[in-house]
């Protein structure tokens, strides 16, 4: 059985202090308040910029599926003879979306094609899911629905409630429905109709959008596709599938006597990784935020995302909460801003402050290398440190402007490489180049011995990209880099001038060896060959390559340091990898025993905080449950269980403990058990 005892009022006393949220791990800090806004401007930010580039990547795919839907129904909007209409409207216009494996990334895509049909082309856009279509009824039953924007009666599946009317859920209705709305746009003013034209077409197509089309059972599919087709020349109809494997998946749902009423058209969208190499590129590199993933940080997220989603959403929500835990965990990320808050921020920092910067591995590391004149000024003096710190940061800033020129102009010369030592995408190069000296590794080595292998034509088109890249880039130190590249490539051209006037007229030694017959001066001559072979002088394009390689490995050993040797990289980089990836791969069970157990762990709510074995009121009535279950036996005695709880429940200051064990339980404990 499950015994309870009632333990003292000391005892179940829980503390009712407020959760402080983002100051309560380093106590009552005055910047508690200015580090939230700064998180959440930063974040605002950053949200921004990952929303634009995913509706830039969409455009061109977007721009696409509208062109198809224009041309799709032609006929139909310009009225042609009907005969000829039918004829060629026998065919139900589709289009197959292939977006890939990442399937949590197609709801934030469908709900933008959708918004886009609907501003451009459509008002008439219907979006389906595979768990509300079981069957053909329900199906017509969601598009009448949705087209009509409309309340739709779950209990009566044949019925539609439009305006007060009752009518039948049939295709035979939704053609019905298309010709009064189409006819009442027709009959408006010309005023009126100028506002609406400019955005929808004359006949707009009702376009139907299948989400995740091989969720979709096979009858369904092949129901809707021939009631469809039957009314194809009364109801300007074109469907979209979303296909997250192979567009092949269409002909192994659906037979040829219902894939043949389709005119297919399949439209490829950016791949996942080509997307998320976009957004580390544009969002984790540049300057523009100066919140940065450390090595093992970012390696966590690049392998959560291929190995188990390939989401580029889940990889930004972990990025926010790479951005959260870095602005609650660290009293000094105050500083992680803008460059002109930088100043005003460092001048404003308390004593206790500056005790937090004196203790920053990589600062103490900047005092050990110092005099000790100086050791002592900035161990002992704020005003003196604080002018350091913003001489630090200022060193910081610089570089990472510098940084990612570099970066950039390293992968342009190792993305085409064979078999790619150092990676095809940038985010790759970029983990190597901030885990240790790259320069220093294998794969770096076997980049430079390729590089000194590429072919002239190749060599130019790399150093022009440097050149763009270099001019177009921040840092102020490169003016000198361009110049020089600038001279490899003159340099480059004259000796393509001057091939091009000398010809080799000279009998080449080959030629020479023919003439020979003697035996005597055959071996002389292939003796000398030998010779001329091993101590074989290299040529000025061999020696201009080289030199170019050189000058290229000597930029990457100034400007590619990684970011843990630089001081106060603290203040900006997030490093807590075993934090990261006991929030993002916890396990399940664990988790959810954590949860049950100790609410407070996940909540931080003081209030849930509790000693040892005890069992808080103040808990959700799902913890206490399962704490209760945790103390009985394999058999569990309901009453005794239900009591335990209302003992626990009842437990509270100024109320009567005894009322719980009395005969009449009250509902509004009983209920919740």
């Amino acid at each position: 059985g499950c015994f309870v005892f009632k333990p003292s009022a000391k005892r179940r006393r829980v503390s009712q202090k407020k959760d402080r949220g983002l100051g309560e791990s380093i106590g009552d800090s005055e910047d508690t308040e200015l580090r939230f806004v700064t998180c959440q401007s930063l974040w605002a930010q950053i949200k921004a910029k990952t929303e634009q580039i995913q509706e830039d990547l969409n455009k061109q795919l977007f721009d696409n599926l509208v062109n198809f839907l224009k041309l799709s129904h032609s006929e139909f909007q310009e009225k042609t003879a009907e005969q000829t209409c039918r004829m060629k409207s026998r065919e139900i216009p589709t289009a197959a979306l292939i977006l890939g494996v990442n399937v949590t990334d197609h709801d934030l895509t469908f709900r933008s094609l959708s918004e886009v049909l609907q501003n451009n082309v459509s008002p008439y856009v219907a979006l389906l899911e595979a768990k509300d279509c079981p069957g053909i009824k329900n199906l017509i039953q969601k598009l009448m629905g949705q087209l009509m924007n409309c309340y739709v009666d779950v209990e009566d599946e044949d019925y539609v409630q439009v305006s007060q009317k009752r009518i039948r859920c049939s295709m035979n209705s939704i053609i019905t429905w298309y010709e009064s709305v189409t006819k009442k746009t027709e009959s408006t003013t010309p005023s009126e109709k100028g506002t609406s034209s400019s955005r929808h077409w004359q006949s707009p197509p009702v376009v139907v959008i299948f989400k995740d089309m091989e969720s979709f059972t096979t009858k369904v599919l092949q129901d809707f596709i021939v009631i469809s087709g039957q009314h194809i020349h009364e109801l300007p109809l074109v469907l979209i599938f979303g296909i997250a494997t192979s567009p092949m998946i269409i002909h192994s749902l659906l037979p040829h006597s219902v894939s043949s009423l389709l005119c297919i058209e399949l439209f490829q969208s950016l791949s996942c990784k080509e997307h998320l190499s976009t957004v580390i590129d544009q969002v984790l590199l540049p300057t523009d935020f100066p919140f940065k993933l450390g090595e093992k940080v970012l390696q966590v997220l690049i392998n959560v995302f291929l190995y188990h989603d390939f989401s580029v959403q889940n990889f930004i929500k972990g990025f926010q909460l790479c951005l959260v835990e870095h602005f609650f965990s660290q009293p000094l990320s105050v500083l992680c801003c803008q460059k002109e808050d930088t100043k005003k921020r460092v001048n404003s920092l308390t004593h206790e402050q500056c005790e937090n910067v004196r203790r920053l591995p990589s600062f103490r590391s900047y005092v050990e290398s110092q005099a000790s004149e100086k050791q002592v000024a900035l161990l002992t003096e704020d005003d003196i440190l604080k002018g350091i710190i913003q001489k630090l940061l200022e060193d910081l800033n610089v570089y990472h402007q510098n940084y990612l020129p570099v970066l950039r102009c390293l992968h342009v010369f190792t993305s085409s490489l064979p078999k790619y030592p150092l990676g095809k995408q940038i985010m790759e190069l970029h983990c190597a180049c901030l885990e240790n000296k790259v320069w220093e590794t294998k794969e770096y080595e076997s980049s430079l011995q390729l590089a000194r292998m590429l072919n002239k034509s190749d060599l130019v088109t790399m150093l022009q990209q440097c050149v763009e890249i270099f001019v177009s880039s921040s840092g102020k130190e490169f003016d000198k880099t361009v110049e020089k590249l600038k001279e490899f490539l003159t340099q480059f051209q004259k000796l393509e001038e001057e091939a091009f006037q000398e010809r080799d007229v000279s009998v080449s030694p080959q030629k020479e060896l023919q003439k020979k017959t003697d035996l005597y001066h055959l071996q002389k001559t292939l003796l000398e060959l030998k010779d001329s072979r091993r101590s074989k002088k290299l040529t000025k394009f061999e020696m201009l390559r080289f030199e170019v390689v050189d000058y290229i490995d000597s930029l990457v050993r100034n400007y590619l340091i990684p970011a843990h040797h630089k001081t106060l990289h603290e203040i900006v980089y997030f490093n807590r990898a075993s934090v990261l990836r006991g929030h993002l791969n916890a396990a399940p069970r664990t988790a959810l025993h954590t949860a049950l157990n100790n609410p407070y762990s996940y909540l931080k709510n003081q209030a849930l905080k509790s000693d040892g074995g005890s069992i808080s009121n103040k808990a959700p009535d799902i913890c206490i449950v399962y704490k209760l279950h945790l103390e009985c036996g394999r058999l569990i005695n309901l009453v005794d269980w239900l009591e335990a709880f209302s003992t626990v429940v009842m437990s509270v200051e100024g109320q009567n403990a005894d009322a719980a064990s009395s005969d009449q339980m009250d509902d509004t404990i009983q209920y919740p058990f």
